[in-house]
């Protein structure tokens, strides 16, 4: 059963490992294919910039058999081609399979030849494939499973003894390794295009030591004629051998011993395991490897070997009985090494590159990351100290900063840095047992002291801070994304400790202490960014690690304001503070000071939607207009304002027009909350908005969108624009749902006032009216048609809503409610009312040249027309039916007489025009 088991797992692994090099295999192919075509037609062709031979060999091939191939194609004498043409010829015939009848090419072009070989290289027939490929992997299946079928055998059958089976099976799986090696040495190729996947050598090597690898296991496992410390050697030592052996049997194999090598722990059980044994082994396995794939390049086989450790490493720290941290810290220590000083290390006279990322760098980056947390919230390692966690972030900054191209480590140390450090916060707290298999979030605090996470913290930022902007400015000028990097988590490592801190042992209400550290980095960062702004090319230019570096100062400046002062004021700074990036650009025009301006704008709208009040509602003043209001909207407004004044005549991009609009909205929200203070007696968040304070910001909408247009004929501006269509749109909607609908008083009975003219009639009807009319009448030449349409039919709407609700007012007085009825005179002045409005909007219409207004009184005039014919006969009695029907008739005939007459005018006109 254990056989099959490694019969079906060898069957798999052979499987992935040789199909996941045929797409590298089938291109060196058609390359070395479409070359010998070239030589073999006579054509001098300049030799393509290929890879060195040692690369040819990556994955495909050893260098031997790399260097054979490429030896193989190489242009004969002139005097061997006068000699045999017609051999070589047929030599290179390949597109046939081995056994098909070989036709000589017909002579054409160089490049013709070129394209037939290729797209055969491209397309190889079955039979080549069956043949020379298929064969010889399946081969070397079978004798794997043959020498594991025969211990079997001999197993069932008694034939022999124990002893006797696993030396026949072992001197089997050296016989393979043999074979493999003298066919290797001999130079054996099959001259056949395609074939290069099917490495005979190799495949032999691979079966003899899955051979191997299995009767060493079989002798300890199954039969106990080894102990546990043999065995665990043999096992190591056949795993390192077939890494090694891979630098002349290619990158597979070396899969195929790592894969041993790093099982073989699992493998051999013991009582009482020794993890410096099983570190030490593993260290010398990944350096191993790491020394191999570093001669051959061979990236994936060195990510294989990382995360194998990093396994091992998590699996110890979560299910070991007992901890043993200098174990944890030598097993990352030396992967950082091996990183480091093995798979980045610079050969001789090999410049260090400014560009780049090494992929496998990932995988260290990942596991000692996690290690590092382990050891800061892990109970079992924290009950001393965090230092070791500390160290071991030290340790990934460091090394990111030797090797550049080490750049996840960066990124994994920070992201380390900022888990653990969030983690300590009281209400989201990370707690850790990574001895009892568990990591997840419940609320605990982690297991250190106070003081202690204080000065790690201290220390750790210095680290960030130091390592990020001195490397941001290094490669400030050759590569950007690495500047920006290091530049980032330079200011993001240190603030998040700063807040995480803040939180946890100082005072939230106002903590000078912390404001004086915040500002610390403010100037840290400022400077900062201005140090690796000279180290731009060309300097100044304020690219993405100098963006960094200053966003990072105005979030610091937004934690000072907070940390030091109390909500009102903390408002009305965060307001005033966007003039100071506006301010300086009239220095340095960098893109990032506009929207660090653009940041205010958006701080203080978070302010303001968690506390409207500014001070909090028992601390606000009733008293009207002056208090905390005024200052809190009113001084971000003004800044606003300030700092898009100032970017228009320096950097003039998009963060002036959304400080523009900032500008807009704040004051906008400064009036608005300041008459809802007024009205409702100093209470702003709680009772529901009246008629008469919906009117008020009506008025103020209209008002914005005039005052918003007037500045934009002064001075374009997109947002200023599209702002005034927008503050006319709110505005519409504000009347059609609040003055039409919710809040009529024909709906809510709401009193209408005592006084006969100047009441909540005029200030919610006939005052938006006037408005939205002298808006229409003020944007119809410079705002789009339809917007100056929508008010003007909107003003007369609000005009005929006015003139009808006066007249139930004059009827029933102070409250107008529906259920109050309606009487026969009432009814009867409604029509000669809207008859007399449709009379005016059309006059209008046509003094304006007004087609709206025209259509208006049109409608008005058809609704006057449906309420006689339809109401007014049925309701009203005696005289008063009369005198509807005859004054309805009399306003029609004198509007046909109007337009009979306008039109005689105009046609007149134009035949006067058409004549002269």
């Amino acid at each position: 059963m254990f056989e099959s088991l490694i019969g079906l797992v060898a069957i798999i692994a052979l499987f992935v490992i040789i199909l996941r090099q045929q797409s590298r295999i089938g291109l060196i192919e058609r390359e070395l294919g479409a070359l010998r075509s070239l030589v073999l037609s006579g054509v001098h062709v300049a030799p393509p910039q290929a890879k060195p031979v040692e690369q040819v060999a990556d994955d495909s091939m050893p260098a031997d058999a790399a260097i054979a191939a490429v030896t193989d194609v190489a242009p004969p004498s002139a005097g061997e081609a006068e000699e045999k043409p017609s051999t070589e010829v047929e030599a290179g015939e390949v597109a046939s399979g081995p056994w098909a009848a070989g036709e000589a090419a017909p002579a054409g072009s160089a490049p013709a030849q070129l394209a037939a070989t290729a797209k055969a290289a491209q397309k190889p027939d079955i039979e080549t494939a069956l043949g020379t490929r298929w064969a010889v992997w399946v081969g070397g299946i079978a004798l794997a499973l043959g020498g594991l079928f025969l211990i079997r055998y001999t197993i069932e059958a008694g034939i022999f003894g124990p002893g006797v089976r696993l030396s026949m099976a072992a001197m089997l799986g050296l016989v393979l390794v043999a074979v493999g090696e003298f066919i290797r040495r001999t130079g054996f190729r099959v001259p056949v295009q395609g074939v290069a996947g099917a490495y005979i050598p190799a495949i032999l090597t691979a079966a003899g030591a899955f051979i191997l690898f299995g009767t060493v296991h079989a002798a300890h496992g199954v039969y106990g004629f080894i102990g546990p410390a043999l065995a665990f050697t043999l096992l190591g030592a056949i795993g390192v051998a077939t890494i090694a052996a891979a630098l002349v049997h290619g990158q597979a194999l070396a899969g195929i011993g790592l894969l041993g090598a790093v099982v073989t722990p699992m493998l051999v059980a013991s009582q009482a395991p020794n993890p410096w044994a099983l570190f030490g082994y593993l260290a010398i396995v990944l350096a191993a490897t790491g020394v191999i794939a570093r001669l051959r390049d061979w990236k994936l086989l060195m990510a294989a070997a990382f995360v194998g450790t990093g396994l091992w490493t998590i699996l110890y720290m979560t299910d070991a009985p007992g901890t043993n941290l200098p174990v944890i810290l030598f097993i990352n220590a030396v992967t950082l090494a091996v990183l480091a000083l093995i798979w980045l290390g610079r050969r001789g006279g090999e410049a260090e590159p400014a560009r780049g990322f090494d992929w496998p760098s990932i995988a260290p980056g990942f596991f000692v990351g996690l290690s590092a947390m382990a050891l800061f919230v892990d109970p079992a390692y924290t009950a001393g100290d965090a230092l070791p966690g500390a160290a071991l972030i030290a340790a990934l900054v460091a090394v990111a900063l030797h090797r550049p191209l080490a750049l996840a480590l960066l990124h994994a140390a920070g992201l380390a840095t900022v888990l653990v450090y969030l983690g300590i916060i009281p209400p989201t707290s990370v707690a850790s047992d990574f001895s009892g298999g568990a990591l997840g979030v419940d609320g605990l605090p982690a297991t250190v002291s106070d003081t202690l996470m204080l000065r790690i913290g201290i220390f750790l930022g210095l680290v960030f801070i130091g390592a990020g902007f001195w490397t941001a400015r290094k490669f400030a000028a050759s590569a950007h994304i690495r500047a920006a990097s290091w530049a980032a988590w330079g200011v993001i490592a240190p603030l998040v400790i700063l807040l995480a801190l803040w939180f946890t042992f100082g005072n939230l209400d106002r903590d000078l202490v912390y404001a004086a550290a915040a500002a610390l980095l403010v100037v840290v960062f400022a400077v900062g960014g201005e140090w690796i702004a000279r180290g731009e090319e060309p300097p100044l230019q304020g690219g993405a690690a100098v963006s960094s570096a200053l966003g990072g100062a105005a979030v610091a400046a937004l934690l000072m304001v907070y940390m030091a002062f109390g909500s009102g004021w903390t408002t009305i700074l965060l307001g005033a503070a966007a003039i100071v990036p506006a301010l300086a650009t009239r220095w340095r025009a960098y893109p990032v000071l506009g929207w660090i301006s653009v940041g205010a704008v958006m701080a203080v709208l978070g302010r303001v939607a968690f506390d409207p009040t500014i001070v909090g509602a028992e601390f606000l003043s009733t008293t009207p207009v002056f208090n905390w209001l005024l200052p809190g909207y009113g001084v971000p407004a003004l800044a606003f304002g300030f700092a898009a004044w100032q970017l228009a005549h320096t950097t003039n991009g998009r963060p002036r027009l959304a400080m523009e609009a900032g500008a807009t909205l704040f004051a906008l929200l400064t009036v608005a909350i300041l008459v809802r203070h007024a009205m409702h007696g100093g209470v702003i968040d709680t009772a529901a908005a009246t008629l008469a304070e919906q009117a008020i910001y009506t008025l103020i909408a209209i008002g914005a969108g005039a005052i918003l247009v007037a500045i934009d004929m002064r001075s374009p501006s997109s947002v200023l624009r599209y702002g005034s269509l927008a503050a006319g749109v709110v505005s519409v909607a504000f009347i059609v749902i609040q003055h039409f609908l919710a809040l009529n008083p024909l709906f809510t009975d709401e009193s209408t006032g005592r006084i006969p003219v100047f009441n909540l009639l005029f200030l919610a009807y006939l005052l938006p009216a006037a408005a939205a009319g002298g808006l229409a009448l003020y944007t119809r030449d410079v705002r789009p048609k339809w917007y100056a349409s929508m008010l003007a039919l909107v003003a007369a709407l609000l005009a005929f809503a006015y003139a009808t609700l006066s007249v139930r007012r004059l009827f029933k007085g102070e409250f107008i409610g529906l259920w109050s009825g309606l009487g026969q005179l009432e009814t009867y002045t409604y029509s000669a009312l809207w008859l007399i409005i449709g009379v005016a909007l059309l006059t209008a219409g046509v003094w304006l040249k007004s087609q709206v207004l025209r259509i208006a009184s049109a409608a008005l005039i058809s609704v006057a027309v449906l309420k006689v014919f339809l109401f007014d006969m049925s309701e009203l009695e005696g005289v008063l039916r009369a005198l509807s029907f005859i004054g309805l008739g009399a306003v029609l005939i004198g509007i046909g007489l109007f337009y009979q007459r306008l039109l005689t005018r105009a046609a007149r006109e134009k035949l006067q025009t058409s004549n002269s």
